[in-house]
Formats: structure tokens, C-alpha cells, sequence
């Protein structure tokens, strides 16, 4: 039985699409049907991944990896140098299909979004998701998975359970139930080192941490403690932002495993920074302040500036101010690293910034 879309509580959709990058690459070549494609940098250049198709993924070949990990793993793989202005030029035509469901689409990157569902009169939530996945495939000819739940959180878990080309629903009653049978590795938040602990003191699954004591857990992990508890009850009250009045834009990658090699971090770096400022020029936006985010494998996170001399949005200038942040915080601390992650503050519309040049 199809599940409606309830108007008494949140109804939110999580749209990521399949391999984008590299499916962006055989939508434009269908002679790349099949083959193991990766897009990134090439290995004699100490390139990292940056996507990698189904086909690739066979061989245990994933994003973040060194791209000459990735070539010894496939010797025929294909690589393909990164095209950012085409990925935007996707992304954006993706937007504006899910902007056709509703004014609160949030992107969390150029191949995933958020959609809030809430209240509209739309039909029942499985036909909703469907429309929204052949909207996307009719405009791009490409697909994507598509998860809906009752919270940001479950939506974005649910996105992950039939991929690629899945669709997943989660109804509110359901939620708990769904969100406790994951292991605590899948919970937000919850990296290698964190999940050993969680592991150590009994925690198996998001179950165990739902039947926790929260004041047990804040005791052992601090204030994620009590988010991990909330989130084990399928609970996320945070809401869907457009971007449309942005006041940073970051990207982030979250490692698989976790990184000490400041070569490869420095890599996924300069990927994130050609992101933020293809966000940048997307919001015909500029920022003054680039900000550099490390969470280490204990969890601990540390975040650093550097102002410009000017706002900016080129990807060079970026990744410049962000590669001294990352080596000066490598040379003073050698733990291995979780996630990574760069943003521009200070933002300022391309219409102020031609005001200042001329006022």
C-alpha cells in the first residue's frame, strides 16, 4: 500500500545521484558504457579520485583513493580529467527539476540535495519520489537515488538503501524501527575510532544507543553522545535551507578510512576547493575568508582562517589559502584524519562587489 504524505508531520526527500561525476562522463560518451571510469587527477601527478562508476567500484575502487591505488587496482581503467563547469551545468538543471516539487530545495553538493515535502498536496510519497526520479532522468539522462522520511536523517539513510537507481520510503511509524536495525557505524557522526569506543562499552547498534541513558552517553562522547541518542530515536529537527541567501558555502569528504598522507589530503583539498568555488560562481557569489575544517580520527575537530586580500572566487586562490592552513596544522599535529573540509565566508554578491570597484 502506497504510504501518503502526511501533513501533520515533516515530509523530507533526499535526492543523490548515482556516481555523478563519472556517470556525467558516460552520459557524454556512451562508448564508456561498462567500463571502469574514474574522474580525477592522473597518478603521475599524485591525482586522487574523485568518483568512480559501478563498474570501477568492483575492482574496490572508491572515491578518495590515490589514483595510482585506483590504476594498480584496474590496469585498464579509464581516467578522465575533472570537468567542473559540466557538473555544474548538470547540477543546475537538476535543481530546477526539484525545484518544480518545491521552493525548499537545499544542495548539499552538486549531486545531492534536500526537498521539503511538508504540506504540499502532491499525492502519496512513492509516486512523488518516482516523478522526481524520471524528472531528473528526462532532463540529464541521468539517475538518481531517492530516500523519504520524516527528518533530514532518515531521509538521507534511506537514499542508501537500494543504490543506484533505488527509491526507499520511510513513514514516521516506521522510522525508529528502520534507524535501530543499522550498526552504530552508520549513525551521523560516528567515525572509526568513535564506533571502537561505541563498540567497547557494549554499543553494537543505533538500538543499544537508543536504550542508552543519555547522560551515560554525554559522560563518554559529550554532547555527541546525546545527538547519537536522538538520532538512535529517528529524532533531527533541522530544517531544509534553501541557498538562497547563503552566507558560506563549504564542501566536506568524509574518508572511508582514515588519512595521515598530506600529499592525499592535500589532493582531496584541492577537489573540494574547485567545488566551493563552482558553488561560488553557481550563486554568483565571492567570498573573503576561506576556512579550513579537520576532524581527527578521535573525533576532535579544529577549524582555520585565512582572510584574502580581495573577495574571491577563483579555485586557485582558494585551494592557495587552504593548502597553508592544511600544512601548518599537519606540522603541528600528525593525527590521522576523519574528515576534511573547506568553506568560504565574508560572501558578497558579484552586483556589491562591482558597486565597490566602482563607488
Amino acid at each position: 500500500m502506497e504510504r501518503p504524505i502526511s501533513p501533520r508531520g515533516r515530509t523530507i526527500a533526499h535526492v543523490d545521484m548515482d556516481a555523478f561525476y563519472a556517470s556525467v562522463e558516460i552520459h557524454d560518451d556512451p562508448s564508456l558504457t561498462g567500463l571502469p571510469v574514474v574522474v580525477g587527477g592522473p597518478p603521475e601527478k599524485r591525482g586522487v579520485v574523485a568518483a568512480a562508476s559501478y563498474a570501477a567500484r568492483e575492482f574496490g575502487i572508491h572515491s578518495a583513493m590515490p589514483m595510482a591505488r585506483a590504476v594498480s587496482l584496474c590496469p585498464h581503467l579509464v581516467r578522465i580529467s575533472p570537468r567542473m563547469s559540466r557538473y555544474r551545468e548538470v547540477s543546475e538543471a537538476i535543481l530546477g527539476v526539484l525545484k518544480t516539487f518545491s521552493p525548499l530545495v537545499e544542495p548539499l553538493a552538486l549531486d545531492e540535495a534536500f526537498v521539503d515535502l511538508t504540506g504540499l498536496d502532491l499525492g502519496p510519497a512513492e509516486t512523488v519520489a518516482a516523478q522526481m526520479k524520471a524528472g531528473v532522468e528526462r532532463e540529464t539522462g541521468l539517475t538518481a537515488s531517492v530516500g523519504v522520511g520524516p527528518n533530514k536523517f532518515v531521509a538521507k539513510l534511506a537514499t542508501l538503501v537500494r543504490k543506484p537507481d533505488g527509491l526507499t520510503v520511510i513513514a514516521p511509524e516506521e522510522a525508529a524501527d528502520f534507524v535501530q536495525a543499522l550498526p552504530v557505524e552508520k549513525m551521523w557522526g560516528v567515525g572509526e575510532k568513535t564506533a571502537a569506543k561505541l563498540r567497547r562499552l557494549g554499543y553494537e547498534s543505533a538500538a543499544d544507543l537508543a536504550k542508552a541513558d543519555p547522560s551515560t552517553l554525554k559522560r563518554a562522547f559529550g554532547l555527541l553522545g546525546l545527538r547519537l541518542h536522538e538520532l538512535a530515536w529517528a529524532r533531527d529537527d533541522r530544517p531544509v535551507v534553501p541557498d538562497t541567501e547563503a552566507k558560506s558555502v563549504s564542501r566536506e569528504l568524509t574518508f572511508a578510512k582514515n588519512q595521515r598522507n598530506l600529499t592525499l589530503l592535500d589532493g582531496v583539498l584541492k577537489g573540494l576547493c574547485d567545488e566551493v568555488a563552482e558553488q561560488l560562481r553557481r550563486g554568483r557569489l565571492v567570498g573573503r575568508t576561506v576556512n579550513l575544517k579537520i576532524r581527527y580520527g578521535d573525533f576532535t575537530t579544529v577549524t582555520r582562517q585565512e582572510t584574502l586580500g580581495h573577495p574571491s572566487d577563483v579555485p586557485g586562490e582558494i585551494h592557495e589559502a587552504a593548502g597553508r592552513l592544511l600544512e601548518a596544522e599537519y606540522a603541528a599535529d600528525r593525527r590521522t584524519v576523519r574528515l576534511l573540509g573547506v568553506g568560504v565566508t565574508g560572501l558578497l554578491r558579484r552586483t556589491q562587489l562591482n558597486l565597490d570597484l566602482f563607488g
